[in-house]
């Protein structure tokens, strides 16, 4: 038999599928086209129009990030519009070009369905389902509450382009399933929270305070957290919480360790309270219960801490972790230690975050950030010390509580809050500060570099820092001894942590 007699009934059975695929395909658009869909035509046309160029999801990303309470929603968004990016992408320089599909026919559809402005490019695949599709699977994919919330609309965006005649429901079939691809292929490369191994190791025996019976929270008021803290009251009706000023939140806890009455000690802020509850916490052998509460809150989402509720559900179950302490000799104020849960550093940024701090309560956080940062970086006078004995001058010495790992092409966050290793960062001195530090940023974990170094050390000891010298660990800001190390405190504390991922 020859190669075209075998080829021909392959051919022949293929042109079938083809032709059925197309008689289906206008069929269901004609079916679409003719039937009266009740509000249809007051809300799909202009649910169409809005979703040019994505400023329908645009917008609901920003109502997600603004709306929604926590990380996990503002992740949703910005995962959303990542996938929408990514499927635009595709549809725009391959999709469109590799099937010359002419729109359909809009004989059969009532004006007042049809758009004002016609689409001008091919029909196959749809870029509006290709779209929404991606949009609601990226935040579904992050937030399971959210992507419920997104998909009907999603939904109605897809069926809105065969209403309107732009499009047969193949071209928003493939579109579809094109966006849910684009969602995946975001996660493959920055993963979610949830494929992420669970921080923080091994696994300890702490109490289980059902309604947080014996449990006492420290809440800082200065952090901003009044609704966390009725949050918290409604659900432990059994603990006692104690709503504080910032000053006098580290004595409070002092008091509720040592006077006996609680088994656990919870604490309610920002990073910077929560330093100061880990340090009361370790040193009276108290487990730890962090209920995120501040702006930034990186140890209680590296713990895969989320909301008052993850807490709450570990406090139940009795499930806790131990995790590590960095620490530096001499503390700040005369006392033998300080101690950090997330990073301690010299140089440029202890002055960004007293400036920070000292113009932020008259023009707001982040444009006295911006201008903080926008000062120090001007600067020309690079810290001048010596690391291990040797002298350099440095824009920056950074060192992270555990080795810090990206998430994607981003320095995201900790894997492993117990690996008794510091994340040694250093950018050198020399001219242009700012170009240094972004370059610094952008090369993440790279060891060598010419203005940026990094290394996973045990211990840093930093000499002849000059007087005046201010230092920072997790926000906080106190004048630098002239010598100190910097080493760890390896499981020296105990915190409650969910089993399971949030």
């Amino acid at each position: 038999m020859s190669d075209s007699s075998a080829t021909q009934p392959v051919d022949t059975v293929r042109d079938r599928v083809t032709t059925r695929l197309s008689a289906w395909d206008r069929e269901v658009f004609h079916r679409v086209a003719t039937r009266h869909w009740p509000g249809g035509d007051a809300v799909l046309p202009r649910l169409s129009h809005a979703a040019n160029h994505g400023l329908l999801w645009f917008g609901t990303a920003a109502g997600i990030a603004v709306l929604g309470r926590g990380a996990r929603s503002r992740r949703a968004a910005v995962r959303g519009v990542a996938s929408l990016a990514l499927a635009s992408a595709a549809i725009n320089t391959i999709g469109k070009r590799s099937v010359r599909r002419a729109r359909p026919v809009r004989d059969a559809v009532p004006m007042v369905r049809q758009l004002k402005k016609q689409p001008f490019t091919t029909s196959f695949p749809s870029g509006h389902s290709a779209s929404a599709a991606a949009f609601a699977t990226g935040v579904f994919l992050e937030s399971r509450g959210w992507g419920a919330a997104v998909a009907p609309v999603a939904a109605a965006v897809a069926l809105s382009r065969v209403y309107t005649g732009v499009h047969y429901p193949g071209d928003v079939l493939a579109g579809a399933a094109l966006g849910v691809g684009a969602a995946f292929a975001v996660r493959g490369i920055v993963p979610t929270r949830s494929q992420l191994p669970a921080p923080g190791r091994p696994h300890a025996d702490a109490p289980a305070l059902p309604g947080g019976a014996d449990l006492v929270v420290v809440a800082n008021r200065g952090s901003g957290s009044a609704d966390q803290a009725a949050l918290v009251r409604d659900a432990l009706p059994r603990a006692e919480v104690l709503e504080c000023e910032p000053e006098d939140a580290g004595q409070a806890m002092e008091k509720a360790a040592a006077s006996g009455r609680c088994r656990a000690l919870g604490v309610l802020g920002g990073d910077g309270t929560v330093n100061r509850a880990a340090a009361v916490a370790a040193r009276y052998g108290l487990p730890l219960a962090v209920f995120p509460g501040g702006t930034l809150n990186h140890f209680a989402y590296d713990l895969g801490i989320e909301s008052v509720h993850d807490t709450c559900r570990a406090l139940a179950e009795g499930d806790a972790v131990r995790v590590d302490l960095g620490r530096f000799t001499p503390g700040p104020d005369g006392a033998a230690h300080g101690y950090f849960v997330n990073t301690f550093s010299l140089g440029v940024y202890p002055e960004l975050v007293r400036l920070r701090e000292r113009w932020s309560p008259r023009i707001g956080g982040w444009p006295a950030g911006v201008l903080a940062a926008w000062k120090v970086l001007r600067g020309e006078h690079p810290l001048e010390a010596e690391v291990h004995g040797r002298h350099r001058p440095m824009w920056l010495l950074f060192a992270g509580n555990c080795v810090y790992r990206r998430m994607g092409p981003t320095p995201g966050r900790r894997h492993d809050l117990a690996d008794g290793l510091l994340d040694v960062r250093v950018v050198h001195g020399g001219r242009l500060p700012g170009l240094r530090l972004l370059a610094a940023a952008l090369a993440g974990p790279l060891s060598k570099s010419p203005v940026h170094a990094a290394e996973k050390l045990r211990k840093v000891r930093v000499s002849g820092i000059a007087p005046g010298t201010s230092l920072a660990f997790d926000g906080e800001v106190t004048q630098a001894p002239r010598e100190l190390l910097v080493d760890k405190d390896d499981e020296a504390l105990t915190v409650y942590r969910p089993r399971t991922g949030p």
